[in-house]
């Protein structure tokens, strides 16, 4: 007897499109429950300013991979990609289908086909390169990869300083080439993915996304982001709401022109989002279009 068919539902789409109302929507259409692909609202500490679903949202439907771990953990796409799959696998024992919904597209990427693995690297290392990029600079990382690895070299963005890092430290802590670990086989998956890509234009989305700044300042972003104040160098804190207000309480800028950062870095991520998502082969619609989205992933389920 051939084993019955399981299904992921992808929900894709830039900050503040509406990914989480049409996620639970489709949830409960399904009978299914909803796995994050939001590398931030994984962690307990960071809520307001990662838009996590509220308590209301999160008690109508089982969700996966929000609020789990500490921003202290050292948290990886990898790690995601292991802890998901796994999850999944269990899941899918009982259930037919999953929702899979958030931003990050190096986590989506995770769970649709793999990432590359690479070797642990020792955290003398980590520190090691944190250190040389501290005291020597960028140009100082890029001249050592050029020299290491040329072949990843001519291809990376050398403006980006995270994988510029992030090579070195592979090299040093492993002894071979950075590009020698792209590219692998990857397994092939057990479910088969339904994208759905959720767009609004432009004016929209961007007053959306104003206007959800406004809300999570009136919200406590202010509050919860000056109790990580002491934690602002962990990874998991640089990224947009946070990295603007540690900046303000370091005294670099006023606050008005702190939430004026904040709103413009979140509009260039959905900027970089819709680039990303453009890779995957999705179904595009207006989140109001509830019944034309369910309507569309029945016709390519086969229950």
């Amino acid at each position: 007897m051939a084993q019955k068919k399981k299904y992921l539902i992808n929900i894709i789409g830039p900050t503040a499109v509406g990914k989480t109302k049409l996620s639970i929507l489709l949830a409960k259409e399904f009978e299914a429950e909803i796995f994050s692909s939001d590398s931030r609202q994984i962690f307990m500490e960071m809520n307001i300013g990662t838009a996590k679903p509220t308590q209301e949202e999160l008690s109508q439907v089982v969700h996966h991979f929000i609020h789990e771990k500490s921003i202290q953990e050292k948290y990886s796409a990898g790690k995601y990609e292991d802890e998901i799959i796994l999850a999944l696998g269990k899941y899918f024992e009982s259930h037919d289908i999953a929702i899979l919904s958030g931003g990050t597209g190096l986590y989506i990427d995770a769970v649709l086909f793999g990432l590359d693995s690479f070797p642990e690297i020792p955290q003398s290392i980590d520190e090691k390169v944190d250190k040389m990029e501290e005291e020597k600079g960028l140009d100082f990382l890029i001249k050592e990869l050029e020299k290491l690895d040329p072949e990843y070299f001519e291809k990376v963005d050398l403006q980006n300083s995270r994988r510029i890092s992030r090579a070195l430290k592979v090299i040093y802590g492993s002894g071979k080439k950075y590009s020698s670990f792209l590219n692998q086989e990857k397994e092939t998956r057990k479910f088969t993915t339904i994208n759905i890509l959720l767009e609004r234009d432009r004016a929209e989305l961007y007053d959306r996304i104003n206007h959800r700044v406004d809300q999570m300042m009136k919200d406590g972003q202010m509050e919860e982001a000056k109790a990580l104040f002491q934690f602002k160098e962990l990874r998991s804190l640089q990224t947009v709401g946070y990295k603007e207000i540690f900046d303000h309480l370091d005294g670099n800028y006023g606050l008005n022109f702190c939430i004026e950062e904040i709103k413009k870095n979140s509009r260039r991520y959905a900027k970089r989002q819709i680039t990303w998502f453009k890779k995957y082969d999705a179904k595009s619609f207006h989140p109001s279009q509830q019944k034309e989205i369910v309507e569309h992933i029945k016709q390519h389920i086969l229950l």
